[in-house]
């Protein structure tokens, strides 16, 4: 059973972690040997903000059971993996990548333009993970463009496995208890969060101000337990990204 209530987690409450050319906060603990599923929040076990340098990122590395979203603010993000996928993530483009049995990716801010010089700015992601509902799956990768969607100005589905989005998730999830939704806000403009017995908001820009909770600004996040249905309305441009979850790993 869940109790209900509501958590504001401040941005600088995130642990903080500078590795040279990565600048990386993290909403939950990440880095070094702690327990993800002990630490998650519903199914998020993973809400990762990170900047990366122009030229670096993380080379091959291999993850196993996990469905690996990921969701880029600015610039661009090169992806590789051992499947033969390859792609360039951008803002608006939804990508999700399931682990399974286990992969080998790689992840670099090295896009080259058509004169062979690299991309001239940092990249901007959030990177977030939930567990799927059976181990040792296949590996996949999907992704697919919703930017005209989310400059509508309403709450969009980035990555779904619940069975009412089925036809009308972005791409797929590999665990039917979940969906990520995102919306891009005007200010004044607003969104509604699911109802659902865990929810997580994470505001990726500007400020928005959620019923019940306050202002919430970017790199705050709120934890939902058994609640839903707050009105969240942009105070300055803004974007949010919200997990629906209706399971938990606790």
């Amino acid at each position: 059973m869940t109790v209900p209530g509501t958590v504001v987690q401040r941005s600088e409450e995130r642990a903080h972690q500078r590795y040279g050319w990565l600048d990386s906060h993290q909403s939950f603990p990440f880095a070094g040997n702690f327990d993800l599923a002990a630490n998650a929040h519903g199914l998020l076990q993973v809400n990762n903000e990170d900047v990366v340098d122009i030229g670096e990122g993380f080379d091959m590395h291999q993850h196993r059971d996990a469905e690996i979203v990921t969701w880029v603010l600015s610039g661009t993000l090169v992806h590789q993996d051992s499947e033969g996928n390859s792609g360039v993530v951008y803002p608006g483009l939804a990508q999700r990548m399931s682990a399974g049995r286990g992969i080998l990716h790689a992840e670099r801010n090295d896009r080259r333009l058509p004169d062979g010089t690299r991309r001239s700015e940092p990249v901007h992601v959030v990177q977030m993970w939930i567990p799927p509902d059976e181990t040792g799956i296949e590996p996949s990768y999907q992704e697919l463009p919703i930017g005209d969607e989310l400059d509508a100005g309403g709450l969009v589905v980035v990555a779904s496995g619940l069975p009412r989005h089925r036809g009308d998730a972005a791409i797929g999830l590999r665990n039917r208890y979940a969906g990520l939704h995102a919306a891009r806000l005007q200010p004044g403009r607003s969104v509604t969060v699911p109802d659902a017995p865990y929810g997580h908001l994470f505001v990726a820009r500007g400020t928005v101000d959620v019923e019940g909770a306050g202002l919430l600004d970017h790199g705050d996040s709120l934890r939902l337990t058994g609640t839903g249905g707050q009105l969240v309305t942009a105070v300055t441009a803004a974007e949010v990204l919200i997990w629906e979850m209706h399971a938990g790993l606790r």
